[in-house]
């Protein structure tokens, strides 16, 4: 019988790239898949493909995007009307922006993706994954993120600046904080649910080729990742160890890349600024 026949996952990012290998491997292992695309027919569309794949998947289609904080709870509603548990929920959805973009939450896009998703959405499921953890045994949350830095290089996060709204806004200068961000919050979630069963990690997947997600930015960036990179069921490899095997049912608030857990350096092992972000999410989002 496959690790996860009876389960539910939600996996967000999965109409392309990395986001829909996770959700096919989900799928081969038996758990019934929430595939969550930025628009319906995103969603449908990536169902499709999965379902050629894996011919008996159980698939579900959901709409939600990820820097609308209405899409959002609308979609946790959705999930929350046809499903009372969830077993695992992969953050997998990201963005990379070369210009700087205000959301009609008065956000910057990236931030608003990368690290408002992430956080919202997971906070929005919580009851549902705390029933699937009581029933059986553990559920399991898995953030995309990456390895952000070492030595005087160590990205940080600016809490006077968190949105990049002052200086000249680059891909280089949004993008590596969030992903830090993304660290922290993994570490505070694992710690919130300490004792519940539900346990939250944080993935670095390296370079993956020949996904959308660097469209907007182009140039020698995405060359070398074309290049080097891996491909997506590689990279899919982790999340999905992370996701279903009962080696890490009990583990949480760490960064791993192939199987192996990766340091948290700077401002990655500050209880204090993982606080101060979880306080500012809550507060840009009204969820306190």
């Amino acid at each position: 019988m496959p690790s996860m026949d009876g389960r539910i996952a939600l996996v967000t990012g999965a109409a392309g790239g990395l986001g829909k290998a996770i959700a096919k491997a989900l799928a081969r292992e038996g758990a019934t898949v929430v595939v969550v695309g930025r628009s319906k027919a995103r969603a449908e569309e990536a169902v499709r493909d999965i379902s050629e794949a894996v011919p008996d998947a159980k698939l579900e289609p959901l709409a939600c995007d990820l820097s609308s904080q209405a899409s959002i709870r609308s979609a946790a509603l959705e999930f929350l009307s046809r499903h009372e548990q969830l077993d695992v929920l992969v953050n997998a959805a990201g963005v990379f922006r070369k210009a700087r973009h205000v959301t009609a939450d008065g956000l910057e896009l990236t931030f608003a993706t990368n690290v408002m998703g992430y956080f919202l959405l997971t906070k929005l499921l919580l009851d549902a994954l705390k029933r699937a953890a009581a029933d059986a045994g553990t559920a399991r949350v898995v953030n995309i993120a990456s390895r952000y830095g070492n030595g005087p290089f160590t990205t940080k996060i600016d809490f006077d600046d968190l949105q990049t709204a002052t200086g000249k806004y680059s891909t280089m200068r949004s993008t590596p904080p969030t992903m830090l961000a993304r660290v922290l919050l993994t570490q505070e979630f694992a710690e919130q649910l300490r004792g519940t069963g539900v346990v939250v990690n944080a993935v670095h997947p390296g370079l993956v080729k020949n996904t959308a997600l660097l469209n907007d930015v182009g140039g020698p960036f995405r060359w070398i990742t074309n290049t080097f990179g891996k491909s997506t069921d590689d990279a899919a490899d982790t999340p999905v160890w992370l996701a279903t095997s009962p080696e890490t049912a009990a583990v949480s608030g760490r960064l791993w890349s192939a199987r192996k857990e990766l340091p948290t350096p700077g401002m990655g092992s500050d209880p204090g600024a993982r606080k101060r972000l979880w306080e500012e999410c809550e507060r840009l989002s009204g969820s306190r």
